[in-house]
């Protein structure tokens, strides 16, 4: 038969493991069920797209992820594949064939809430760590920056006569971010106690070596100052990069601008936070509306 062939090339000649020619042996047999139970014998020679189609459509009505889908669907292009190169087959049902698009998990990010009470209610220490953590936890917010553009940022960076920070981002592209009063504010006093406190070069913010801050430790003091406002697991700088995301798009700024800030390089990328305040807008319409 011709599955038993193609598994035994699987095995005998690409030293396929077992485990993984049992996953396209599930994956074929349970096609194969699914064409019996549509009262088809299964004829791998005269399968056709719609089949295969239907199939899927059959299985994501289940339940199935569309991550095992799309694995299922891997192990029958694989297997035409065989058929094709051996001769066996002159056509390719799953050559059209798209699997299922993954949805992307929605971005974790802190209410404004819980931001306004860590950076107003905070106490900070007043040394340079604390007034460091603080520009550094307001920078992310202010900004949306990626941890390695601001652990990459130097003095010359920033400018606070226009209120705007050069930030280099992937691939070495610049962009030019704008920022508050409250920032202006609070970079002017940073910049104060670290030329103070610190040797002279050109890293923006620095470790305790006087060096360039580790990606670590800017990790690290985000979780810790974020773990006291918030229950959530994820307490990372990128949390932070998506609540400026999400809160620029709650007060009204354009889906495009915030592109342009994160640096993304397509729209598609800046989407996923409009479904983080679609849900945002549903939590407040049914707490609110009353009849919801």
């Amino acid at each position: 038969m011709l599955k038993e062939k193609f598994l035994h090339y699987l095995s005998a000649e690409r030293n396929y493991s077992a485990a993984t020619v049992s996953g396209y042996d599930y994956a074929l047999s349970k096609f194969a069920v699914y064409m019996e139970q549509q009262g088809i014998t299964t004829d791998w020679l005269k399968v056709e797209t719609g089949d295969i189609r239907e199939w899927m459509t059959e299985e994501m009505s289940k339940g199935c992820s569309t991550s095992s889908i799309n694995t299922w669907l891997s192990a029958m292009r694989s297997f035409y594949k065989f058929l094709l190169a051996y001769g066996y087959a002159s056509t390719d049902p799953t050559r059209r064939l798209e699997g299922p698009k993954k949805k992307k998990a929605l971005p974790y990010y802190i209410k404004e809430g819980e931001i306004d009470s860590l950076l107003d209610k905070t106490k900070f220490p007043d040394n340079y760590e604390g007034t460091r953590d603080r520009t550094i936890l307001l920078t992310f917010y202010s900004t949306g920056i990626r941890l390695a553009e601001l652990v990459g940022l130097n003095i010359e960076d920033v400018d606070l006569e226009k209120m705007s920070l050069k930030v280099t981002g992937k691939r070495n592209k610049q962009r030019i971010i704008p920022f508050g009063i409250e920032m202006k504010n609070d970079m002017m006093n940073y910049l104060n106690v670290r030329n103070h406190a610190k040797d002279d070069n050109h890293a923006l913010f620095l470790g305790h070596n006087g060096g360039r801050i580790e990606r670590s430790v800017v990790e690290e003091r985000v979780k810790f100052y974020l773990g006291l406002v918030t229950t959530q697991k994820k307490r990372s700088p990128h949390v932070l990069r998506h609540s400026f995301a999400t809160a620029m798009l709650n007060h009204g700024a354009e889906i495009q601008v915030v592109k342009e800030l994160l640096g993304h390089e397509s729209i598609s990328t800046t989407e996923i936070y409009t479904h983080t305040t679609f849900e945002e807008l549903k939590k407040i319409y049914n707490n609110a509306h009353p009849r919801a």
